[in-house]
């Protein structure tokens, strides 16, 4: 009676096992909503002029197939970061042109906190 208990309580470790691990399997990662950092960026009214400067400063852009999303992270070579002038508010963001879209990024991230096109 013993063995049988024994037997019936690895059986149903066996068979609970893979279930557990199936479940666990099935979970869909994707991209979790974008939490932006409280950092200021720039303010509303200051964007039409932070544009103008940014198409003065002849910004190289760089292109990726991605999509440009708040969030996705730009990566570590092959693009430059710029500050942002003191004019346009105090931000701790850097920013560059991406697909023809001038975006905040978080420095030692790489995040997009904000596309400003």
């Amino acid at each position: 009676m013993r063995n049988r208990i024994l037997t019936l309580a690895a059986l149903a470790a066996a068979i609970g096992s893979p279930l557990a691990a199936q479940a666990q399997s099935d979970v869909t990662i994707g991209r979790a909503p974008a939490v932006v950092d409280s950092a200021p960026t720039i303010a509303v009214e200051q964007r039409p002029a932070f544009r103008e400067y940014v198409i003065e400063q002849r910004v190289p852009a760089f292109r990726t197939p991605d999509r440009v999303v708040v969030g996705a992270t730009l990566p570590e070579s092959g693009i430059t970061y710029y500050d942002v002038p003191q004019r346009f508010g105090a931000t701790t963001y850097r920013y560059t042109v991406v697909n023809g879209e001038t975006v905040l990024v978080e420095p030692r991230s790489r995040r997009i906190v904000e596309v400003l096109d």
